[in-house]
């Protein structure tokens, strides 16, 4: 017998129909990470009509995408190979010790994961919420679908603050930068960094596997793909897996990621208190964890005896390279001549293997 949807449709559907179109809008009028929020708005709209079928068990599309390619990791994982090959340390490897400035930013994790315990979530769920101050969206869909597999609303609402927070970097940072520095101390010019040899670079992706795989067994999937993608890139021989993970392999992901958190966005697991939350602590990770490292580059900028711009410490939150960007903006507000650039990336790209370590370590300890 033929069924028509609207006779069927709730009103917790026809919310989330709407949330799916303000996720379209964002990321199509707004710019805010629209390869992602696009195919998450879209599957909002596809996983929230009724009587589809498209995310019945067990064979309905969305479904089978969520379960087979998102709680597995295989696409998180997938994503962190193709940023791997996008990614450059060279900065980082020029000026090792703001790898510290990428680890303090780490600290919105924890104050997160408190806060949350706080208010009444359960370790497992604080963990996955404060992954969110890490500022890196595969790391934090990573770690929710290891620590909270059975609470789609959890790792539906985990997903959405972290890539929207993401975008919003150029929001968020300024103004706790601005409330943690002085005007002089963000017209600092920085020198030039050294050159960094290719053999460098080549035994830097090797050498963290290692080590990494060694300390934080827990952390080597996603660090470990990073740096293979990172390898593809520096080797100077494969560049065919570089473009295709970089960019083909990379866009298959990204779309296959956003249909599969699209699937966990229905109606009656999205339109929770909880999902308010969590929105709203992922705030308070973001925020506190770009003040951390603005903490530890105010530490340095004194230690250096006023050498180093405190404002590079906030680029150690992971979003590459919008922090990067955002320091860099900021310096060329005060002093135009100003180039901060290549010296953010490096605690912004220490970030992301911070925010991957963290992960792993609260995986390892709670998974």
């Amino acid at each position: 017998m033929f069924e028509t949807g609207f006779f069927a449709i709730s009103w917790q559907q026809v919310v989330m129909l709407a949330i799916g179109l303000l996720l379209i809008y964002l990321g199509v009028s707004k710019n805010m990470e629209p390869l992602l929020l696009g195919p998450i708005g879209f599957a909002v709209i596809l996983a929230n009509l009724p009587l589809t079928g498209i995310t019945a068990e067990p064979s309905g599309l969305l479904h089978v995408v969520y379960e087979e390619l998102v709680a597995t990791g295989i696409v998180p994982l997938v994503i962190f190979l193709g940023i791997g090959t996008m990614t450059d340390f060279s900065p980082l490897l020029a000026n090792p010790k703001t790898f510290l400035l990428g680890a303090a930013a780490q600290i919105g994790i924890f104050l997160a994961l408190g806060l949350a315990i706080l208010i009444g979530f359960d370790l497992s769920a604080a963990a996955s919420i404060g992954i969110i101050g890490g500022a890196d969206g595969p790391t934090a869909i990573y770690a929710a679908t290891q620590l909270v597999a059975d609470r789609p609303a959890i790792i539906a609402a985990v997903t959405v603050s972290a890539y929207s927070y993401m975008a919003l970097v150029p929001i968020i940072q300024p103004p706790i930068i601005k409330a943690m520095t002085t005007k002089e101390q963000r017209k600092i010019r920085m020198g030039k960094m050294r050159k960094v040899s290719k053999l460098e670079k080549i035994v830097f992706p090797i050498g963290v596997t290692i080590i990494v795989g060694l300390i934080v067994p827990s952390a080597l999937p996603l660090v470990g793909m990073l740096m293979l993608g990172n390898l593809f890139q520096t080797s100077g021989v494969m560049d065919r897996l570089s473009d295709t993970g970089g960019n083909a392999l990379m866009d298959i992901a990204t779309i296959m990621l956003g249909l599969g958190v699209g699937y966990l966005m229905t109606g009656n697991t999205f339109l929770q208190l909880e999902t308010i939350k969590i929105l709203l602590l992922g705030v308070f990770a973001f925020a506190t964890a770009t003040a951390g490292g603005t903490v530890f580059g105010l530490i340095f900028y004194k230690l250096s005896g006023g050498k180093i711009n405190p404002m590079v410490g906030a680029a150690g939150v992971s979003a590459v390279p919008m922090a990067s960007r955002v320091v860099q903006k900021m310096g060329q507000e005060e002093d135009a001549g100003s180039h901060l650039l290549m010296h953010a990336m490096g605690p912004n790209v220490a970030g992301v293997i911070g925010s991957a370590t963290a992960a792993g370590i609260l995986i390892g300890l709670l998974g």
